[in-house]
Formats: structure tokens, C-alpha cells, sequence
């Protein structure tokens, strides 16, 4: 497939360094989130809900999949503890299901043959995204690992992006960052970098990616080798 040129097609000729986030964009974790989801409802006596009404939510993390299992958002009085019962559930199956995506194995085995540093940058506490990445072989290969909690704000705000440059070593405005959620394009442009929205993601139930200002939407992870000027 190829790629949607959005805005800026000579975007990513600068880059020397790229940032992905985790979840829908490195990672399919929707079926252990969407199974976490759906074990809440069982304990409940509910039915489970088709794995196609939750994959689009993953991108919301908890609150996405709290709220369209059982249909309590953040400032309802058990919201709180639902959240929680949900993140525990899902730490212990996050593993289960979950695989890199494998289309994107050929670009990260590319970036690492070149020795273009990449890293992750996610809302995904490190409780999480820390055995995720070392249980899945990515950790090893990263250049930096943030997640939602390495820094005090989480994506659309651009503390967590800027923390992986500087990890990285690379200027913000040498960097991009490839997302599947408009908060991914948000919090790159924020931070100065190149953006790539992840079509091939969960996308959430948002505006159309086409709308949400990435310098580049691509269908397929493949695309990214294309649009770089590779060493």
C-alpha cells in the first residue's frame, strides 16, 4: 500500500532519529487489553463485547476500555476502581496475546542495520511498558523507553517526546515520531518533530486520520524506509 502524503512529503529528509509509540503502532496488545476488558464484564455476568467494539478504544487505555465495556467514564463514583481492577487484570494477561506487529520487524531490523537510533515513547505507565518491550525483544534494541509516567505529563503533551531526544541525543527537530492516535500527531508537533500517523493502528473513534495534521499518513510500516533518508 502506499503511503497518504498529508502535508509535508519531504518531511522525514532531515530525520536522524525515530520515536514510535507502543500500543496499535509497534505493538497489537488490543487482544490482551480487549480480553482484560472483557473478563470485567464476565465477573459480572455480562456478555462479552465483539473484540471489534474494543479494538478502537485501546488507544484510550483504560479509560477507553472501562468505558465502552461497562459504560462509566472518569468522574463517575467507581470509575477509580474500575480502572484499577482493569489495569490489574490486564497485567496479568499482557503478555498472553500481545506481538509486534509483524510488518514492522523488517523496519526496526532496517533502523538498527544503519544504526538510526529509535525509541518509544507511550502513555503506558512503565509498570506495563517496561516488561511489555523486554518480554517482546524491543527493550534491547531501544534507544530510550519512556512511558506515561517517566515524566510528570503524558502525550499530547511533549515532555515525554523531548525526554527520548534527549536520551537519544538528537535534537527534537531531527527526530520524528510515528502514532495511531491524534494525541501521538499533537504531542509530536508540540515538541518540533516530524510526525507519521499510523494508519495501520486502532486510530481511536476520533476525527479521520487524514484530519488530524501529520506531516505523513502511511498505510504501512514499510512506508517509513521510503519517505527516510537512510545513512
Amino acid at each position: 500500500m502506499s503511503a497518504t502524503l498529508s502535508r509535508n512529503p519531504a518531511a522525514l529528509a532531515h530525520v536522524r532519529a525515530v520515536l514510535f509509540d507502543l500500543d496499535g503502532t509497534l505493538i497489537d496488545s488490543a487482544p490482551d487489553l480487549a480480553g482484560a476488558a472483557n473478563e470485567m464484564r464476565l465477573h459480572r455476568g455480562l456478555e462479552p463485547l465483539p473484540y471489534d467494539m474494543l479494538r478502537p478504544m485501546v488507544g484510550a487505555g483504560a479509560r477507553g476500555m472501562v468505558g465502552v465495556a461497562l459504560q462509566v467514564a472518569p468522574g463517575h463514583a467507581d470509575y477509580e476502581l474500575l480502572r484499577t481492577e482493569f489495569l490489574d487484570r490486564y497485567e496479568l494477561r499482557m503478555l498472553r496475546l500481545t506481538a509486534v506487529f509483524e510488518s514492522v520487524q523488517p523496519v526496526l531490523h532496517a533502523l538498527r542495520t544503519v544504526g538510526m537510533p529509535w525509541g518509544v515513547v507511550t502513555n503506558k505507565a512503565e509498570r506495563f511498558a517496561l516488561p511489555v518491550t523486554r518480554a517482546l525483544g524491543l527493550f534491547e534494541q531501544a534507544a530510550a523507553v519512556i512511558g506515561g509516567d517517566t515524566t510528570p505529563h503524558t502525550k499530547p503533551h511533549p515532555a515525554p517526546l523531548l525526554e527520548a531526544a534527549r536520551r537519544l541525543g538528537v535534537a527534537p527537530e531531527l527526530c520524528a515520531y510515528v502514532g495511531d492516535d491524534e494525541r501521538d500527531v499533537q504531542a509530536g508537533r508540540a515538541a518540533g518533530m516530524a510526525t507519521v500517523a499510523a494508519a495501520w493502528g486502532y486510530l481511536g473513534q476520533g476525527r479521520p486520520v487524514e484530519q488530524w495534521g501529520a506531516d505523513l499518513v502511511m498505510n504501512a510500516p514499510d512506508q517509513l524506509l521510503k519517505e527516510l533518508v537512510l545513512p
